[in-house]
């Protein structure tokens, strides 16, 4: 299978930077004034178990990402796919502006929430930056067929004008059951839905022009794209 550097835009000047942590290399792009991770984050947070009532049952996992399928080769071309608690770094491990921030609890976060970036990015609050790129890629109304990489979609590629090349990875519900991938990319933002402790809210890329705003249980496992912090 392909890996994600397969599907970037060859007419792009892409940036590179080395996540300390497991010394994997990706690619960046400038867009506008952001700086954007040209693919999803494959950080491989694992051993992390934790539990929660799904359908009144008592749901447990040795993980808070996985594979798309739990096949690895899914990685290299998506990316992984995390839980919001995951995404936010609920338990402090690289920093506390996200701390305690996971399904069944609210939060009132530090912005920016660094999360599970690398050091140096942080995860994109729930709209202001996401809406400041979809401004810079020129507007909301076309910025979906814009972002989405030529290749990959099976319900429409996109152009990719600016690099960003998002892949449709899916996502894994929270009773393990994966879906979507070649049609629908989900990305978490850093903040939960204001109706209640249990959702979080994502941007949405699928086959309209147009991004959208939503929100899902926060034990749902969604993509990740970090942005880097200002300097």
């Amino acid at each position: 299978m392909k890996s994600a550097w397969d599907y970037l835009n060859p007419d792009i000047n892409y940036g590179e930077f080395t996540d300390e942590r497991d010394g994997q290399v990706y690619k960046t792009v400038k867009i506008g004034d952001q700086v954007w991770m040209a693919q999803n984050l494959n950080y491989a947070y694992i051993d992390v178990p934790y539990n929660f009532p799904y359908n009144y049952n008592d749901y447990t996992s040795d993980s808070t990402s996985w594979c798309y399928d739990n096949n690895p080769a899914n990685c290299a071309k998506y990316g992984r796919l995390y839980t919001w608690a995951a995404a936010m770094d609920s338990v402090g491990e690289w920093s506390t502006n996200g701390k305690g921030c996971g399904y069944g609890k609210t939060c009132s976060p530090t912005y920016p929430v660094r999360g599970i970036c690398p050091k140096g990015w942080h995860l994109p609050p729930y709209s202001s930056e996401f809406s400041t790129l979809f401004d810079a890629v020129g507007g909301k109304s076309t910025a979906g067929t814009k972002l989405k990489s030529v290749s990959g979609w099976s319900n429409g590629n996109g152009t990719d004008a600016y690099g960003f090349s998002a892949l449709p990875a899916g996502y894994r519900s929270g009773s393990g059951l994966f879906s979507s991938s070649n049609d629908v990319a989900f990305f978490w933002g850093a903040a939960e839905d204001i109706q209640g402790d249990g959702s979080a809210y994502y941007m949405i890329l699928n086959s309209n022009k147009y991004p959208d705003f939503s929100y899902l249980p926060k034990y749902a496992a969604l993509s990740i794209r970090c942005i880097k912090d200002s300097e």
